[in-house]
């Protein structure tokens, strides 16, 4: 596997809480987000600037067909097929160039997303707003740069609510433009399903100026992402060379400890802007799957700018 541009930040761990979460499990209390002792592994600490986030049990589901590879997408698959050719990882990239509108993306299976749920929350939480002609409250702009800047889960649960759970999502995201996204059951958001490309699409809404969300509620979002903190700064960025904006989801699976892995979010590569979504799981370790992401996310800004360096024509 080639390593990606980027030495990834070690992972660190909250030890008292993660022991605190333990014993209530043997006590058979519900866990974080009303889940069951089936469902819930160990809590790492999630408002810890550099610790992982939530944990969540999914239950494995079939991947699909993957579409035949075209232009662009026939390097990224030749790049990222490799990467999961061993094992139980799976994985779905995407990336489409703001500059040319050039994409490429490799699988198109459904997904948990983990804490990239988060920036879909805030973006539904913004377009009802602009609905009621207000602005946020302060203690929902509280919430909301600590769920997105620290990855905290009970400002999320907060906001989850707010916006009236997974079928405030769900209505929402029709006219955000995300058709293959599922709001998470029972108020698990970190059980959305999803897809890259449905990523990709959330990503349009905040990047792009054809979107159902005002200037004002883009550029808020995009200033979260810019600030998340140092310990959650991996993934995508890896693909970068100047700026970049992200928001990453991590978990592992209670049952078989194999770790989920998501990034999404925007990097610049040799003067372009591109939107990258990778999500993935059945990692053997959360540093694994960081480093499957960033090579994934690498290989895609690779495949476009390949692409068009030798003339073919990108496109899925």
């Amino acid at each position: 596997m080639s390593l990606p541009r980027r030495i990834s930040p070690a992972v660190v761990v909250n030890t008292a809480l993660a022991t605190t979460l333990l014993a209530v499990l043997a006590a058979g209390d519900a866990g974080p987000l009303g889940l069951t002792p089936d469902d819930v592994g160990s809590s790492l600490g999630a408002a810890d600037p550099a610790a992982p986030g939530p944990v969540w049990e999914r239950a494995g589901a079939a991947p699909r067909s993957l579409q035949p590879p075209d232009g662009a997408t026939a390097l990224l698959t030749e790049a990222v097929a490799p990467l999961i050719a061993e094992g139980d990882t799976r994985l779905s990239v995407a990336v489409v160039s703001l500059e040319t509108g050039a994409s490429a993306a490799y699988g198109d299976d459904l997904y948990d997303t983990a804490s990239i749920a988060k920036v879909d929350i805030l973006a539904v939480l913004l377009l009802q707003a602009q609905d009621e002609g207000r602005q946020l409250t302060q203690a929902e702009r509280q919430s909301a740069e600590v769920m997105i800047q620290r990855s905290d889960n009970a400002a999320a649960d907060e906001l989850w609510r707010s916006i009236g759970g997974a079928p405030g999502l769900d209505a929402a995201n029709e006219r955000l433009g995300l058709t293959e996204t599922t709001g998470g059951p029972d108020g698990h958001w970190g059980l959305t399903q999803t897809t890259s490309a449905d990523q990709i699409a959330l990503l349009r809404v905040v990047y792009g100026d054809d979107s159902p969300l005002d200037a004002a509620s883009r550029s808020y979002i995009r200033e979260l992402m810019a600030g998340v903190v140092p310990g959650q700064r991996w993934g995508i960025s890896a693909a970068a060379d100047e700026a970049f904006e992200l928001k990453n989801g991590w978990l592992p699976r209670t049952r078989t400890g194999l770790w989920d892995v998501n990034s999404i979010g925007r990097v610049t590569s040799g003067g372009e802007e591109y939107l990258v979504a990778v999500v993935s799981d059945g990692h053997l370790t959360h540093a694994d799957g960081i480093a499957v992401v960033e090579t994934a996310a690498v290989a895609a800004v690779d495949a476009l700018s390949t692409g068009a360096r030798t003339g073919q024509r990108p496109g899925v």
